[in-house]
């Protein structure tokens, strides 16, 4: 039985139009799996300038009927695609090796950084009718703008990797490795299944588990065995909660 202390923090990412049926496959899966809606969906404006949410009301009434009913909403990102040139041989090597040419806020001015966040929110929380809940970056990529324009612009809650935080004050709320499946190819989609079975047994103890899921990991059937193995595995030691439950526990 789960215990009420302990939260799984599901998500998926890369809501947008272009990727409409697959997210309602993901999200119709998650909550066959928990028996609940309790889940966060990252936004992206404008998917690689080619899908952008402001032309698709019938995908936006989607997103307000799903946030009405309880689903957490993030900004994630405005384009998605990373466009630009990277300074420094470790934010190229992440731009580089961390992601398929997606990382957007790594290589962002903190001007630029905020204006995507700023156009970015007031857009998906017009589509949403409510405030959002916080930002993630593509691919949980941030450079030092980015960080900036986050505590400029007063967003609750951010995440990567290895953390969910408050950019106000730069107070951790949840720390340990986001469980996710890489699909591109097929020595990323073995390397996280076997991440995912490790993890199943490591991350145990945490009192914080997240778990993300992407629309690429819909093309595969091992990948989504695992992550019914995965969810079904942490949905019994741990509720699934909403990211706003850290806030308020902090």
């Amino acid at each position: 039985m789960a215990d009420r202390a302990n939260k799984l923090l599901l998500s998926i990412h890369d809501v947008t139009p272009r990727f409409d049926a697959t997210v309602e496959r993901l999200y119709e899966r998650l909550c066959r799996l928990t028996g609940t809606n309790r889940m966060a969906m990252l936004v992206v404006p404008d998917h690689w300038g080619e899908a952008p949410l402001a032309k698709d009301p019938r995908f936006g009434a989607k997103l307000r009927t799903w946030a009405d009913e309880g689903v957490e909403m993030f900004l994630h990102g405005w384009f998605h695609r990373d466009d630009s040139r990277h300074a420094g041989a470790g934010a190229s090597f992440k731009a580089k090796h961390l992601t398929a040419g997606e990382g957007e806020f790594l290589g962002l001015g903190r001007d630029e950084a905020q204006r995507r966040l700023a156009e970015g929110r007031a857009l998906v929380e017009d589509v949403i009718g409510r405030p959002i809940a916080g930002f993630v970056a593509p691919a949980w990529l941030y450079g030092e703008g980015a960080k900036a324009a986050l505590r400029d612009e007063g967003f609750a809650l951010a995440e990567d990797h290895m953390r969910v935080w408050r950019p106000s004050d730069g107070a951790v709320l949840a720390r340990g490795p986001v469980i996710s499946w890489a699909s591109r190819s097929r020595p990323r989609r073995l390397s996280s299944l076997g991440f995912a079975a490790l993890a199943r047994t490591a991350l145990k103890p945490l009192p914080v588990v997240r778990i993300a899921l992407h629309p690429g990991d819909a093309r595969y059937d091992s990948l989504l065995a695992s992550i019914d193995r995965t969810v079904k595995s942490f949905a019994r030691s741990h509720l699934p909660a909403r990211y706003g439950d850290l806030a308020c526990a902090a």
